[in-house]
């Protein structure tokens, strides 16, 4: 279930626990309490001489476990706030629709609709949107053609909860973050192009449509999720076993474990 927050200023939450302190011994009724203490808030606001607008963050995770510690890394930054969060794709869709945000934490593996077509999707919604792909998966797996598709920055889940603050404000500001991991992949296939495996040649679609194959989607399934025809999803699977030298759905699927690119 997606969620919006209310607003995305650290004062409702500063708020809060004040009220909670205040209230607890002092005899005075809760409301009050609120009451003083948004009131307290408001002139700190008015007082404040830092103008500058807090970074806004959509997290976009099916675990709500994960979505939390998220959640924290970015309540604890001054300069950033969570402004929704989403559990699917289509929520996550839902919901650029809807609002502006300076960036959007997205997972790869989304029910509905994975991180790739959502990304897709996002991009097509509003391509100044900002982007940052977190995965379970290894950057060399995927983020030669998630970057290509037009992600702002992928990192891998098990990196520094540093190091996702420092890609939120490297994305809000408008430029693409590479984790260490990422420019060695894309400089290890700069240096060595004939070494770069098969799936990183792919196009953007053609690498949309092996995914869904390799996970066992049959044409007719992906024509109806990507608004193609058949016969248009039919010459993509040519495309994608000629260049990839494969001779059916079956060694896809192979492929795609074998790489890591599929549980």
């Amino acid at each position: 279930m997606r969620t919006i927050w209310p607003t995305c200023s650290k004062d409702a939450s500063d708020c809060a626990r004040h009220g909670e302190l205040a209230a607890g011994g002092s005899g005075r009724d809760n409301a009050d309490v609120r009451r003083d203490v948004i009131t307290m808030s408001a002139l700190e606001r008015f007082h404040r001489t830092d103008t500058k607008p807090m970074i806004r963050v959509l997290i976009a995770d099916d675990h709500a476990i994960v979505r939390g510690g998220f959640r924290q890394f970015v309540a604890d930054e001054p300069d950033m706030c969570v402004a929704a969060e989403a559990a699917t794709g289509d929520e996550t869709i839902s919901l650029v629709r809807e609002q502006a945000f300076d960036v959007v934490l997205l997972d790869i593996a989304m029910p509905d609709k994975n991180g790739i077509d959502t990304l897709r999707v996002i991009k097509q919604v509003r391509p100044e949107q900002g982007v940052l792909i977190l995965s379970g998966y290894p950057e060399s797996q995927y983020a030669i053609n998630l970057l290509r598709a037009g992600a702002n920055g992928y990192l891998n889940k098990d990196c520094e909860p540093d190091e996702i603050v420092r890609a939120i404000r490297a994305v809000a500001r408008g430029h693409r973050y590479l984790s260490e991991a990422v420019a060695d992949t894309l400089a290890d296939n700069l240096d060595k192009p004939s070494a770069a495996r098969p799936h990183e040649a792919l196009s953007e679609r053609e690498f949309q449509i092996f995914c869904k194959l390799a996970a066992g989607q049959i044409p007719t399934q992906i024509a109806e999720e990507l608004h193609l025809s058949v016969k248009t999803v039919s010459t993509y699977r040519a495309r994608v076993l000629e260049k990839m030298r494969l001779a059916n759905n079956a060694d896809l699927t192979y492929y795609a474990i074998k790489n890591g690119l599929i549980e």
